[in-house]
């Protein structure tokens, strides 16, 4: 049995931060940054930047181009599965899950029942694609039963089925719009599955190397799981109840801290930032008070529609409260709430920070 590692919260934090190439050397590429890090969000939602346009530039720097994201899936280098965009070569890690889906009885009888609709939305899609799902017409024969989001969206409903099975791809967006091909004009043929057991301990041991830290278990979240399962070894946290998995490369020599040389810096995070997706294991490290508040009334916010967490060094320290008005070309800034009193340093690299977000944006700042 491994030993249990005893670690401070600030060495939990250093290791998650340079774990997910926050701190230190910068990356050089995307493709190599998605690699490392297994998957980017795909939220595209605009208040400021999407989502994987933030990820990145946190990370890489000015060195960064939009234009990146849409030559690697344009070359098939990265692959958009609708819940994060992944390295393509990692696409045989997901083909047997693919197999095997939809997971729920449900949904199941809901395709058996439709099969000459997933004909109907293939055959469209084999001579007109890749096209936008509001652009295929194809009747159901059994409408998609929902009391909510997804009510009377028959086509929209049998292309997410045919995505998670692997007949169908995301080939591009225009605009915010997904545009839908047949799986076999965008993933490369002959990939063979790995074995489901060993594809899963591979994604977990990965994953703990993007994270450094994490819960085996927990609560499930939508898109990449936030959880490592048995990967790393166990260690506890001063402070924070239970046990935690860490990555062994992220220790020193005494097995107990964070590897030594640790170089913060200062990121403004998008909200779907792996650092703080898992918002209780952000909580838990970083002592951190954050909720994305776009789905709130106006006056319930306290932050703002698309507050972006400010990381300096190995704290979260605040939240930009931002906005890009494109057509005015003008990045206006509402608010820098700060969690805790800013040092004059502090003060200096955020406001450094925001005039690059802007420049990078091609936006006049406006405080």
């Amino acid at each position: 049995m491994s030993e249990v590692h005893r670690l401070s919260r600030q060495d939990a934090r250093r290791i998650a931060v340079s774990a997910q190439l926050l701190a230190g050397e910068r990356p050089t590429g995307l493709v190599e940054l998605a690699a490392h890090l297994t998957a980017l969000p795909v939220d595209m939602t605009a208040a400021v930047a999407p989502a994987p346009d933030l990820v990145a530039w946190a990370r890489i720097g000015s060195a960064y181009e939009p234009s990146d994201l849409d030559d690697a899936l344009a070359a098939r280098d990265l692959y958009d599965d609708g819940s994060a965009i992944r390295p393509m070569a990692d696409l045989p890690l997901h083909l047997a899950a693919m197999a095997d889906w939809p997971p729920w009885a449900e949904t199941r009888d809901w395709l058996e029942a439709n099969e000459l609709f997933r004909n109907e939305v293939l055959d469209v899609l084999d001579a007109d694609g890749p096209m936008r799902s509001r652009d295929i017409h194809a009747s159901a024969q059994v409408p998609w039963r929902s009391s909510g989001w997804n009510a009377d969206r028959n086509v929209r409903m049998m292309l997410e089925c045919l995505l998670g099975r692997g007949e169908v791809a995301i080939d591009g967006r225009q605009g915010n719009q997904r545009l839908w091909s047949l799986a076999e004009r965008v993933y490369p043929s002959g990939l063979l599955p790995v074995p489901p057991d060993e594809a899963r301990e591979i994604r977990d041991t990965r994953r703990l190397r993007a994270l450094g830290i994490a819960r085996a278990a927990g609560t499930v979240l939508p898109g990449e799981p936030i959880h490592v399962g048995s990967a790393g070894e166990p260690a506890v946290v001063d402070g924070v109840a239970g046990e935690w998995r860490v990555d062994p490369a992220r220790l020193d020599s005494t097995g107990d801290r964070a590897a030594s040389g640790f170089r913060g810096r200062v990121s403004l995070l998008s909200p779907f930032d792996a650092i703080v997706r898992d918002r209780k294991r952000m909580e838990e490290l970083f002592e951190f008070d954050y909720v994305l508040e776009m789905y709130k009334p106006a006056a319930q916010r306290r932050w703002g529609y698309f507050a972006l967490p400010v990381l300096y060094g190995d704290r979260l320290v605040g939240k930009l409260d931002a906005t890009a008005d494109r057509k005015a070309g003008r990045l206006f800034v509402d608010a820098v709430h700060q969690d805790v009193p800013f040092t004059l340093a502090t003060t200096r690299a955020v406001d450094a920070e925001v005039t690059c977000l802007a420049e990078r944006l091609g936006l006049v700042l406006d405080r």
